[in-house]
């Protein structure tokens, strides 16, 4: 049997597998265009330096106006959050970076543990469709003909392969696709993580020098 025909003859327990696998990649899409794209900070490295050398100055205000080169940043969301409060308690500052850091650490990871359920479910309907079509093969081989035998259960067992396999075709993906996501994230957490340290810093830095914040 060709998958065509497998398509074609097992609609309902293809469609649930396919649709898992739109979902998918829904979510695919969504996650890359705002883990690649819109909360990516090219060089970060780079950026926190010139925050620490500004902030170090007392220059909080050009350390904001960078941040403000890079709105939706984390990275820079988290630094801009902090130096708003530069003026006011330690206390306040960390509990200002440390809110804004699980906001975004919260976006960051959004929606990417849909895919590894997705994967699950996936699996467990190609094995549902296998074993529907193991017991509608030997159903079928039971009541048969001698001479029709063998091709109803090559059928059967043809049905039930095809069902196992277009589960793990979408399964596979979006597991793969789920580390390497899972990857990004953590390195966006640990790059927002580090902003907020330097800023900190920074701030205690300028402070126990008795500077005051422009």
């Amino acid at each position: 049997m060709s998958l065509i025909e497998f398509l074609k003859n097992n609609f309902f327990h293809v469609a649930p597998i396919l649709m898992s696998g739109a979902i998918a990649g829904v979510i695919i899409f969504e996650r890359f265009q705002t883990l690649f794209k819109t909360y990516t900070l090219e060089n970060t490295e780079g950026f926190l330096k010139q925050i620490q050398a500004l902030v170090t100055k007392g220059k909080t205000n050009d350390a904001l106006a960078l941040c403000l080169q890079y709105q939706g940043k984390p990275t820079a969301e988290v630094v801009k959050a902090a130096l708003e409060r530069a003026n006011q308690p330690e206390e306040l500052v960390m509990n200002t970076i440390e809110f804004t850091r699980n906001q975004y650490a919260e976006k960051i990871q959004k929606r990417t543990n849909y895919l590894a359920m997705i994967a699950n479910v996936a699996t467990l309907l190609g094995l549902l469709g296998t074993i529907a079509g193991l017991i509608e093969s030997f159903s079928a081989v039971g009541h048969a003909d001698p001479q029709q035998k063998a091709a109803l259960l090559a059928n059967g067992i043809s049905t039930a392969m095809n069902a196992t396999m277009l589960g793990l075709a979408v399964a596979i993906p979006c597991m793969v696709i789920f580390s390497f996501f899972i990857n990004k994230a953590n390195r966006l957490i640990s790059e927002v993580e580090a902003g907020g340290m330097t800023v900190h810093d920074s701030l205690q830095f300028y402070s126990m020098n008795g500077g005051n914040h422009e």
